[in-house]
């Protein structure tokens, strides 16, 4: 995986999107930088991320991840490698249905992803040094080189999506303590239940995202 490191940008995802659809990149890359001054969060937010923490984005062909995996769950499946990565190094850090990272009750970081014809385009930030108030920051010491080249190298062993299933499914009953907006309506999730292909049955409705 080629990776371009960059010191300041607005959007590490914006910005891959855009080299992808002028052609002046190719997947597999990755953009990674220093600051991030207007990140993407989930549902249309804004990801306000404070300086040297992991900002990263990077592109795969579809043909690249494991046969198995429901593309409406990839978020889940990157961010799953990620928390496994994270807690390799000593981390308690869990995932929050369906691409949120949390340490206890606080959110350090998250996953989206974007499809672009055949190509996949994830982005994921990660409060590893600093957080904004009311979020939390990661709960050990490591490198953005050794985290970003650690995941890629456990990216790149293409898991199968029922492994990382059978083992995600263990701690969903965690996210059952949130509630969430859906549809403009706040719902619990308490009564939740996890598919196999990674969307809930919330209120009688199947919920693939909350994006």
């Amino acid at each position: 995986m080629e990776i371009l490191y960059l010191d300041s940008i607005d959007s590490t995802h914006k910005y891959l999107i855009k080299k992808l659809k002028a052609k002046e990149l190719a997947a597999p890359i990755a953009v990674t930088a220093k600051q991030q001054t207007s990140g993407i969060g989930s549902r249309g937010n804004e990801w306000v991320g404070m300086k040297d923490n992991l900002f990263l984005s990077f592109c795969v062909e579809k043909k690249q991840l494991p046969h198995d995996l429901p593309i409406v769950s990839s978020s889940i499946y990157f961010s799953y490698i990620m928390k496994s990565v994270l807690a390799d190094f000593g981390s308690s850090v869990w995932l929050k249905w369906p691409n949120d990272l949390y340490i206890d009750k606080k959110k350090l970081g998250g996953t989206i992803t974007t499809k672009i014809s055949d190509d996949l385009i994830c982005s994921i930030g990660v409060n590893t040094v600093a957080a904004p108030k009311n979020f939390g920051v990661l709960d050990i010491k490591i490198k953005r080189e050794t985290l970003i080249e650690r995941f890629f190298l456990a990216l790149e062993k293409r898991v199968s999506w029922k492994d990382i299933f059978s083992k995600y499914r263990i701690e969903f009953h965690k996210s059952k303590e949130f509630s969430f907006h859906i549809e403009g309506k706040k719902s619990s999730l308490k009564n939740a239940v996890l598919f196999e292909d990674g969307s809930i049955e919330i209120e009688k409705k199947r919920v693939y995202s909350l994006r």
